[in-house]
């Protein structure tokens, strides 16, 4: 297969002479891509019911767009819409009958969402694949790089049918219509990938690692290292490489991979590229497409048209739900200084979704964004406005201080003496006195967010950190049916899964 190699390494050669889109570009390839999801929509359910033909006709689409459709969330969009198509109806919210649903139940949801899987989604999914995989021409990489095995680990690719429709991970069904070329390359193949005990696939994956040939590995940071550790330790090498010796790409998203960082590091012979990805069950995003750049650029013409909510009061409330007729923003008219929540308008039938996610530019000119939270993942008891990137950056500081390895940590906002109080878990490989870090926690907050350093002064009186050894962590996710390669501990936590997590916390105490 070294001719494939031979061929992709010429391809992506070839793709870097192709003008690269323009700041000035953006915006019109968006309004296209919106008429286009007009068009296609126009004889849908939604579509005759907010009436996309007249949209169409309209002299500014977009602007009318926006007036006439009203925003969603998963809720709203799944009780008035989706719950059809679910149902096994035709023509909802896209052409045709859906044939895959993800399940998807996030950080902060109960219960598992059915986002809709449409084949045009499929398609730009490959599509974006593609385009990173072009955009490896720009990491100097050796031509027999190319030849080389891609490990990906993510849920099972076992999907449940109904007589209806397909679910299960968006891996799942990703995996079962990848191009035919790109069958020689990927691993762990069919049999491993519909693996349901995640147990179980870690001792196959370990096993068979010595048969693979692995350039790049993709996953979420967190199980990525423990397989990685699994594997060291059963072979009784020093590190990765020793196994791998031609890996030179991670690829991930989801999560901040700044927690992760120093550990990860430490199972690796040699440094290697790190690819963030902006991949969710509603469709693909973003992407890193240059070694010297903190964002991921936006794919603007794939089939999704994006809208900024600046993430703010005036927006959502105190619990991240968004309120009625936010204030929205379309590419052209946002700025590298306020923190968003995205609306997606996709080729899966969704119309101006929230995703969830809160974001930030950091080059307009490049289109290029970093996740900074959740709507509903940060803290603001009494106007500290807490954001996970605040987290991170401060949890970073601190390993780093302290020389300490801290891959999962999570956060409750609680009631102390009538006023408030931040309640910090932080799981780490080693002992930490508790109280010397939460100072040094306490003092990097100040210094990251200034809300945060005046509500220290006055209704946020306390910070407690408790100190517990990483294991705790996964064990509460295993016991919660969140472990595996998608599964991601939630950064603040409350609710039914903060009594839940105090619970198992007591149980491990008790042993």
């Amino acid at each position: 297969m070294a001719i494939i190699g031979s061929i992709l390494k010429k391809t992506i050669e070839l793709n870097n002479k192709i003008p690269r889109l323009r700041k000035k570009d953006a915006y019109n390839l968006q309004v296209k891509t919106l008429k286009k999801l007009l068009s296609k929509a126009e004889f849908t359910a939604i579509g005759e019911h907010y009436n996309f033909t007249k949209l169409l006709t309209e002299k500014d689409p977009v602007e009318s767009f926006q007036r006439t459709v009203q925003t969603h969330d998963y809720n709203s969009m799944f009780r008035k819409w989706w719950y059809r198509s679910l149902n096994g109806e035709g023509y909802v919210t896209w052409p045709g009958q859906t044939k895959y649903f993800a399940l998807s139940s996030g950080t902060s949801e109960a219960s598992s969402k059915h986002i809709p899987v449409t084949k045009d989604m499929l398609k730009a999914i490959r599509m974006a694949s593609i385009r990173q995989i072009m955009a490896l021409h720009r990491y100097d990489l050796p031509t027999n790089f190319f030849q080389k095995g891609i490990l990906m680990i993510g849920g099972s690719t076992h999907l449940n049918y109904n007589g209806t429709y397909y679910s299960g991970d968006l891996s799942g069904i990703t995996t079962g219509n990848i191009p035919f070329w790109f069958q020689h390359f990927y691993k762990p193949g069919d049999r491993i990938a519909k693996e349901r005990d995640w147990n179980t696939k870690l001792d196959e994956l370990t096993k068979n690692a010595k048969n693979w040939d692995i350039g790049v590995v993709c996953g979420v940071p967190a199980w990525i290292q423990i397989l990685f550790e699994r594997i060291i330790k059963y072979y009784n090498v020093k590190h990765i490489h020793e196994i791998w010796p031609n890996l030179k790409i991670y690829v991930w998203g989801g999560v901040s991979l700044k927690p992760y960082r120093k550990g990860f590091d430490k199972l690796l012979g040699q440094p290697i590229h790190y690819l963030e990805t902006y991949l969710a069950s509603e469709g693909f995003f973003a992407f890193q497409d240059r070694p010297d750049s903190e964002g991921q650029r936006l794919q603007l013409n794939n089939g999704i048209f994006f809208e900024f909510v600046p993430f703010n009061a005036d927006n959502f409330d105190s619990d991240g739900q968004m309120k009625g007729n936010p204030a929205t923003f379309t590419i052209n008219e946002v700025d590298e200084h306020t923190e968003y929540a995205m609306l997606i308008t996709t080729c899966s039938g969704a119309w101006r979704y929230l995703v969830g996610d809160t974001i930030r530019f950091t080059n307009l000119e490049r289109q290029e964004i970093i996740i900074t939270g959740r709507t509903k993942q940060f803290l603001s008891l009494c106007g500290e406005h807490l954001s996970q990137d605040n987290m991170n950056r401060a949890i970073d500081l601190c390993a780093d201080e302290f020389n300490v390895t801290i891959n999962e940590f999570t956060v409750a906002g609680i009631n102390y003496e009538n006023l408030f109080a931040h309640h910090w878990y932080v799981g780490t490989d080693k002992p930490v006195d508790a109280q010397a870090f939460r100072n040094c926690l306490d003092n990097h907050l100040k210094n990251l967010n200034d809300d945060y350093r005046v509500e220290r002064s006055a209704a946020l009186k306390e910070v407690i950190v408790e100190v517990v050894h990483i294991d705790v962590f996964y064990a509460w996710m295993e016991k919660n049916g969140k472990i595996g390669g998608q599964s991601k501990f939630p950064r603040v936590i409350k609710d039914e899964r903060l009594g839940s997590w105090k619970q198992h916390l007591k149980s491990y105490q008790n042993v």
